[in-house]
């Protein structure tokens, strides 16, 4: 098949749902459906349409109660098959039995209008090259996964991998073989974890353009989504190269210190946002959380006020979106803060938003983006309260353009007076009458 361009594959920041915040390890196909069944009727019109399994899919033990002290499980033996690439663990993923891999899980979500995605640890399975096992190879050369593995490439937090050895003249091969396997299954994104943050190696980066060459090669447009971060701003050229997003932060969490910090990434990061291109905030947490590994389920920390404010800046700044939660468990009131039409306009905006400060008052960050004159003209503001204390804000346009309150829904003419709570945010579009 021909090569595509990979920047049209997200044209706009990828919107979803991830598994990982709500059931960490431990998700399976029942619970999978029926988030998918969830986002199909109540999501996917307002541009939802990504349902990604996160990690350890290929192990039946993660989750067991032998397992509840561990997350990642020392010197597991997950499933894979004779080429050493993962496939589904079947007691958690019924529909893979008999070798169909997630074709059937993927050919279903399909059938909802939506896209399916998986998560992947970079490198070969560590067992499989203790125990030599084969690769695909492009030539039928009997190549072992030691032979391309790099034992001193791991990760430092899962214990799964080696890294792939980009010297050996097969090393492609492998990346090739499992990137087939997901396009025969389906697949539409690919989260490709123990990478994002260690481009300053060169091992990292070339298996980075290795993985990039791999989903040319198997003819699937994929989004090629990088974890964790925070990404490296030096690198932001191998990025834009190679992939579609890449995460400018560890993993965040409902903790206002984790989002205030937020501001700083994204100022750092706002030149580089655009053209399938969209530096990651990561995923949203909100309403019910951690039902997975060592926590059990909690309700998110985040204030109504906090819960704004992270939505409004991911999509003012264009981050992609993608749920971490069980939704359907979905509030009224969380199932509306992530279906307003009018904050979500500004996350498909064509244009870069930018910081805008006004230096006169340091608790208050204001963002901008302009508006492009088809999509009506104008601009967009938002307003956030970094402080502990409620701030007034006089806002005034200066030829009369009409303010109109994105969270509100109502116009409110060429000047405002108005009050940010504590944490909180007002996001307002200004355009001609």
């Amino acid at each position: 098949m021909s090569a595509y361009n990979k920047n049209d594959v997200a044209p706009v920041p990828p919107m979803g749902w991830n598994s990982y915040d709500y059931y960490n390890t431990m998700v399976n196909e029942q619970q999978v459906r029926a988030n998918a069944e969830y986002m199909s009727k109540n999501l996917l019109k307002h541009g939802w349409e990504y349902v990604v399994i996160d990690i350890q899919w290929s192990d039946a033990d993660a989750g067991n109660q032998n397992n509840r002290n561990v997350q990642y499980i020392p010197f597991s033996r997950f499933n894979v098959d004779e080429y050493s690439r993962q496939i589904p663990a079947e007691n958690r993923f019924p529909s893979s039995a008999g070798g169909k891999g997630f074709k059937p899980l993927a050919d279903y979500i399909h059938s909802l209008g939506l896209k399916f995605g998986i998560h992947i640890m970079r490198g070969i399975p560590r067992f499989a090259a203790h125990e030599h096992m084969k690769i695909k190879t492009h030539d039928g050369s009997l190549i072992t996964a030691d032979m391309i593995a790099n034992a001193y490439s791991t990760c430092a937090w899962n214990p799964d991998m080696y890294g792939v050895n980009f010297q050996h003249e097969y090393a492609q091969d492998y990346y090739d073989s499992i990137f087939e396997l997901y396009a025969e299954w389906g697949v539409d994104f690919v989260k490709v974890d123990d990478i994002c943050r260690h481009v300053n190696d060169n091992f990292y980066e070339k298996e980075m353009e290795m993985m990039a060459a791999a989903i040319q090669n198997c003819g699937r447009p994929m989004v090629l989504s990088l974890s964790p971060g925070p990404a490296i701003i030096e690198k932001a050229h191998q990025y834009e190269r190679f992939a579609n997003m890449w995460r400018i932060t560890d993993d965040f969490w409902d903790n206002w210190k984790l989002l205030k910090a937020m501001f700083e990434r994204c100022e750092v990061w706002q030149k580089h946002t655009g053209e399938g291109c969209w530096p990651d905030c990561d995923m949203i947490p909100l309403n019910v959380l951690g039902y997975g590994w060592g926590h059990g389920e909690w309700k998110c920390k985040f204030t109504d006020e906090e819960l704004r404010t992270m939505m409004s800046l991911w999509c003012i700044f264009r981050s992609p979106l993608m749920l971490g939660t069980e939704l359907p468990k979905l509030t009224p009131e969380c199932l509306e803060l992530i279906t307003n039409d009018e904050i979500l306009a500004m996350n498909k905006n064509p244009n870069q938003a930018f910081l805008a400060s006004d230096s006169s008052n340091e608790d208050i960050v204001i963002w901008a983006s302009e508006i492009p004159e088809e999509d009506g003209e104008g601009c967009y503001n938002v307003y956030f309260n970094l402080s502990e204390e409620e701030q007034t804000i006089k806002l005034k346009t200066s030829d009369g353009s009409v303010i109109r309150d994105l969270w509100e829904h109502k116009d409110c003419g060429s000047s405002l007076d108005f009050v940010l709570k504590p944490h909180g945010c007002a996001a307002f579009k200004i355009s001609a009458e």
